[in-house]
C-alpha cells in the first residue's frame, strides 16, 4: 500500500503545528512554532513555551497528522494496471520480466542513437556533400536537441501521459523518423547528383551541392526523430524502475542492479551500432544502413506492446510546470509576511498520508531554500478554500527545493558529454591515419568506437564479482560505492581519458611529421596501430558507466516521487548540453587558435593541426569539473526514506515532551 494522492473532495487543514483533532483545547496562534493565546497546561503546572520547546514541537506536529507511523507505512506511489485500477496481485505483475521487454526498447532506441551519430556525418558529407565541419555540427546539433528537448516527454510523462503512453507515442514517431531518413538515403530524388564526385572532388568542394528542399527534408527527418527520442529517454528508465517494489527489504539492491543492467542495454544496442549497421553500411549501402535502424525499432515497438499486461504503472500528478509556478508566484506574493507575524496559522498541509500532489506520497519539511516556505504560510486571510495560487502545500513545496537542490549534480556531468561527443569526430580523424589492421583483418574506422563500448560491458559484468567487494573493503558501502562517489569516480576517470589523448596525440603527430605523413592525412601510417586509441577508449567507458548509471540511480531516488520523469530527463539535459557545448568549445578553439599560430588547432588536416592541446585543454576543464563536483557532493545531503524520517521525527519529538512534561 503506497502513498496515493489526495482526492478532489478531501478536505484541506493546517499542519506544522495545528492539528485540531490532536490538541482541540489549544488555541493556534503560531510563530514558527506553537505561541497559544492561553497558557497551556502539560500536565506538571501552567505555563507558556520557551522558544528552544517550540521548535521542538513544531517537528512533532508537523508529522502528526494520523498517518500510520509504524514500520509498514509504505514509501512512493501505489502502482496501478494500465486502466488506473490499483494492482492486486504483484506477482503476476512488474519484476524482471517486465524490466526486459523495456530493455528491449531501449537497446533499439540506443542503436538507433548512436547507428545515426556514427553514419550520419559521413553521409551528409559523402551523399548529401555538406562540408566535413558543418556536417559533425548539424549531427552535435541533432544529439543536442534529442538530449534536451526530454524535458519535454518528462513533462508529459509525469503530468498527464504516464510514462507508458509517453513512450508508445515517441517511439512511434522515432519510428516515422527513421522510416524518412531511409527513404532519403535509398531515393535519388532527396539527394544530390552523385556523377562525377570522387573523393578528390569532395575535398575540394566541387561535387553538386543539394537543393534547398533536400537539406530542408533531412534537418525536418532529424528533428523529428530527434524528438521521438526526446519522449523516450527520460520515460523508460524510470518505467523500467517503477516494475520493481518499494516494500522490497531488497529494493535498493534490485534498483542498483536494474539500472547496472539497463545500461547493459544501452551499451548493446551501442556495439550492434558500432559494428552490425557499420557493416551493412560498407557491404550494402546507406539505404540498409538506415533501413536496419528502423526496422531494429519496430521489432522493439512490437515487444514493447506486447508486454502491456506485465507492466506496473504510475499515475501522472499532474502539471509539474503549474505546480512549480504556483510556488513561486505564491513565495513571491507573501516575501514581505515575516515568519514572526501574528496573523500566521502555520504552514499549509493536508491531513492523513494522502497528499495533495496525485501519485505523491508526503514530503517532510525541510530547511532547504526557506524563502520558498513563504509559499506554505498560511495566514487567517487566506481562508479556508485558499487559492493555489497564493497558498501551496509543504509537499509542493518541498518538489521545488528538491529539484533546484538536484541541479548541481547532473550539471557537473555535462564536461564528461561534451567529451563523449569530441570523441565521436576527433578520435575517428585520428584512426584514419592510423593501421587498423589487427593481423590479417581490417577494422573498419567507425568500428573503433565499440570499443568504449566493450569495456563498459567488461565492467557491467564483473561489478558485482569483483568491484563491489573490493569497493566495500575501502568505503564500508553495501554497494561498494554511493550514487555520488560513483559520479565522482567517472569524473576522475573522464580526466585521465582526455589526458592520454592529449598525450598520445602529440606523439602520432610528431611521428607523422617525422615520417614525411605531414600533408598526407588521409593515408594511414602503416607503423603506428590505432589500437594505440584503445587506452582513451577504455578509460572514457569507465567513465561513462561509473558516472552515468549513478546519475540515473541518484536522479530517480531523489527525484519527487511525481517528477521521476523530469528528475531522469536532468542526465539527458546534461548529455544535450555537453553536445552544444562541445560545438562552440570547438568554434571559440578555432576562432582563438587561428588569432595565435594563423592555423586552426582543428584544421581538417589533423597532421597540421594540435588536437593534443586541445584535449589537454579538455583534460584542465575536467580536473576544474571535478573539484566543483567534490564540493558540490559534500554539500549534498541525500533525500531521507519517508517512513524513516517520519519515525525519527516521531521518536524525537515524544522524548521531549516526555522531558518537558
Amino acid at each position: 500500500m503506497g502513498c496515493e494522492g489526495a482526492s478532489g473532495d478531501e478536505k484541506p487543514s493546517t499542519n506544522l503545528a495545528g492539528d485540531s483533532r490532536i490538541r482541540p483545547s489549544i488555541p493556534l496562534n503560531l510563530v514558527g512554532g506553537i505561541r497559544p493565546s492561553t497558557p497551556l497546561n502539560l500536565g506538571k503546572g501552567d505555563g507558556v513555551l520557551s522558544s528552544s520547546q517550540r521548535k521542538k514541537l513544531e517537528a512533532f506536529f508537523a508529522e502528526s497528522d494520523e498517518r500510520d507511523l509504524g514500520r509498514g507505512m509504505a514509501v512512493g506511489t501505489t502502482p496501478v494496471d494500465i486502466r488506473g485500477n490499483p494492482i492486486r496481485d504483484f506477482s503476476k505483475t512488474g519484476g524482471w520480466i517486465a524490466a526486459f521487454f523495456i530493455f528491449g526498447n531501449e537497446m533499439a532506441e540506443r542503436m538507433a542513437y548512436f547507428g545515426l551519430s556514427v553514419n550520419m556525418v559521413l553521409f551528409l558529407f559523402n551523399v548529401m556533400h555538406r562540408p566535413f565541419t558543418a556536417s559533425a555540427n548539424t549531427v552535435n546539433n541533432f544529439l543536442g536537441i534529442s538530449q534536451i528537448s526530454s524535458i519535454l516527454g518528462g513533462f508529459l510523462a509525469d503530468a498527464y501521459l504516464g510514462r507508458y503512453w509517453t513512450i508508445a507515442i515517441f517511439t512511434t514517431l522515432y519510428l516515422a523518423g527513421l522510416t524518412a531518413i531511409t527513404l532519403t538515403a535509398t531515393m535519388s530524388i532527396f539527394k544530390p547528383s552523385q556523377a562525377n564526385c570522387d573523393q578528390l572532388m569532395l575535398l575540394l568542394g566541387g561535387c553538386e551541392k543539394p537543393k534547398p528542399w533536400q537539406m530542408l527534408y533531412i534537418y525536418t527527418t532529424l528533428y523529428i526523430t530527434a524528438f521521438g527520442a526526446a519522449g523516450i529517454r527520460p520515460c523508460v528508465s524510470s518505467f523500467g524502475a517503477d516494475q520493481f517494489d518499494e516494500r522490497s527489504p531488497d529494493y535498493k539492491k534490485l534498483l542498483d542492479r536494474f539500472f547496472n543492467f539497463f545500461y547493459l542495454s544501452v551499451t548493446t544496442g551501442a556495439i550492434l551500432a558500432f559494428t552490425m549497421v557499420v557493416y551493412i553500411q560498407r557491404e550494402h549501402g546507406w539505404g540498409p544502413a538506415f533501413g536496419s535502424l528502423a526496422i531494429a525499432m519496430a521489432l522493439s515497438n512490437m515487444a514493447f506492446f506486447v508486454g502491456t499486461p506485465l507492466y506496473r504503472h504510475r499515475l501522472p500528478g499532474g502539471s509539474p510546470l503549474t505546480r512549480v509556478t504556483q510556488v513561486l508566484v505564491a513565495a513571491f506574493k507573501k516575501r514581505n509576511t515575516p515568519y514572526s507575524s501574528t496573523e500566521l496559522v502555520g504552514l499549509y498541509e493536508i491531513h492523513g498520508q494522502k497528499s495533495a500532489v496525485k501519485g505523491s506520497c508526503k514530503i517532510p519539511h525541510t530547511d532547504d531554500f526557506r524563502f520558498l516556505d513563504k509559499a506554505a504560510l498560511r495566514t487567517e486571510e487566506d481562508g479556508f478554500n485558499p487559492s493555489p495560487w497564493r497558498l501551496c502545500t509543504v509537499t509542493q513545496v518541498e518538489e521545488v527545493k528538491i529539484l533546484l537542490k538536484i541541479i548541481p549534480i547532473p550539471t557537473c556531468t555535462i564536461i564528461l558529454s561534451t567529451v563523449l561527443t569530441e570523441y565521436l569526430t576527433l578520435s575517428v580523424q585520428q584512426a584514419y591515419t592510423l593501421n587498423t589492421h589487427l593481423g590479417h583483418f581490417k577494422l573498419p574506422i567507425p568500428c573503433m568506437l565499440v570499443f568504449p563500448c566493450l569495456s563498459i560491458l567488461f565492467l557491467i559484468i564483473f561489478y558485482y564479482w569483483a568491484f563491489v567487494p573490493f569497493s566495500q573493503r575501502i568505503t564500508g558501502h553495501p554497494h561498494g560505492a554511493s550514487q555520488l562517489q560513483r559520479v565522482g569516480f567517472g569524473l576522475v576517470l573522464s580526466t585521465i581519458s582526455v589526458a592520454w589523448a592529449g598525450a598520445f596525440e602529440r606523439y602520432r603527430r610528431n611521428y607523422a611529421i617525422q615520417h614525411g605523413f605531414e600533408f598526407n592525412f588521409l593515408q594511414s601510417m602503416p607503423n603506428l596501430s590505432s589500437y594505440w586509441l584503445l587506452i582513451q577508449y577504455c578509460f572514457i567507458g569507465l567513465a561513462e558507466v561509473f558516472c552515468l548509471v549513478g546519475l540515473l540511480e541518484f536522479l530517480y531516488q531523489e527525484a519527487p516521487d511525481a517528477m521521476r520523469s523530469v528528475g531522469s530527463a536532468y542526465a539527458a539535459i546534461a548529455g544535450g548540453l555537453g553536445c552544444f557545448v562541445a560545438t562552440l568549445l570547438n568554434n571559440i578553439v578555432d576562432s582563438v587558435s587561428k588569432k595565435i599560430s594563423q592555423e586552426s588547432w582543428l584544421t581538417q588536416n589533423i597532421n597540421l593541426g594540435r588536437f593534443d592541446y586541445f584535449y589537454w585543454v579538455l583534460a584542465v576543464l575536467n580536473l576544474i569539473n571535478f573539484l566543483i563536483f567534490v564540493y558540490v557532493a559534500k554539500r549534498y545531503k541525500y533525500r531521507a526514506h519517508p517512513a524513516m524520517e517520519t519515525e525519527v521525527l516521531w521518536s524525537k519529538a515524544h522524548v521531549k515532551i516526555v522531558e518537558d512534561i
